[in-house]
């Protein structure tokens, strides 16, 4: 399903990230006070707003309240950031994730309300939008131009079933390469294990398929 979405802040992690998750699907709102990038942004996401993210008032005309997702990415201003992320809980956002620099920065706005804490120099912008974009994704690689490997739960739809009543290569174009056990290990999968609701799949899928499972 759908989900709107926030990106409050456009540096270059910010427009990666809000461009990715347009590209999947997603409505995405953009907001930063830099006007050029905001023109750049408007045919990129669904809708581009110039503002000032650190003004309170500016905040809330932003109207968080109708947003599934909140991505706050001004790991630079702290202030702005535990303003936005403040505005956002109280508005009733359900998941609001927010970028930071430190680990006493990460501190402080997890005390705030951030309910995840993106790390930019392990997390790229790509990456995180492919995470956010699906409900079931824990974690996303890139493995090279056209293959990525990810770790997800079973759909709703694929729980009580086995791999080969499921043919998950033939429908999806993906391969299953191994299954986390319940004591927490990596394991190869036997095709006529029946999938359960707590299982994590590690998946092997080209690029261009990763809509079909999102």
């Amino acid at each position: 399903m759908k989900k709107s979405i926030a990106v409050l802040g456009l540096g270059k992690y910010g427009c990666s990230l809000a461009e990715t998750l347009y590209k999947l699907g997603e409505d995405v709102l953009v907001a930063d006070i830099d006007e050029k990038v905001i023109r750049d942004m408007s045919s990129k996401v669904t809708a581009a707003v110039c503002t000032d993210l650190s003004n309170e008032d500016d905040v809330i005309a932003l109207g968080l309240q109708n947003m599934d997702i909140v991505i706050v990415c001004m790991g630079g201003n702290i202030a702005a950031s535990i303003t936005c992320i403040a505005i956002a809980k109280e508005q009733g956002v359900k998941t609001v994730i927010a970028k930071a620099i430190s680990p006493r920065m990460k501190a402080v706005l997890e005390r705030v309300g951030a309910d995840k804490i993106i790390d930019p120099e392990q997390e790229g912008g790509v990456r995180t939008a492919r995470i956010v974009a699906s409900q079931h994704i824990h974690d996303y690689y890139e493995l090279d131009d056209n293959l990525c490997m990810i770790e997800m739960r079973p759909k709703s739809a694929w729980v009580g079933k086995s791999l080969i009543d499921l043919e998950l290569r033939k429908k999806y174009n993906m391969n299953v390469a191994a299954i986390k056990n319940p004591k927490g290990k990596w394991v190869f999968v036997n095709p006529t294990y029946v999938l359960e609701e707590n299982n994590l799949l590690m998946i092997i899928i080209e690029k261009k398929d990763f809509n079909k499972i999102k």
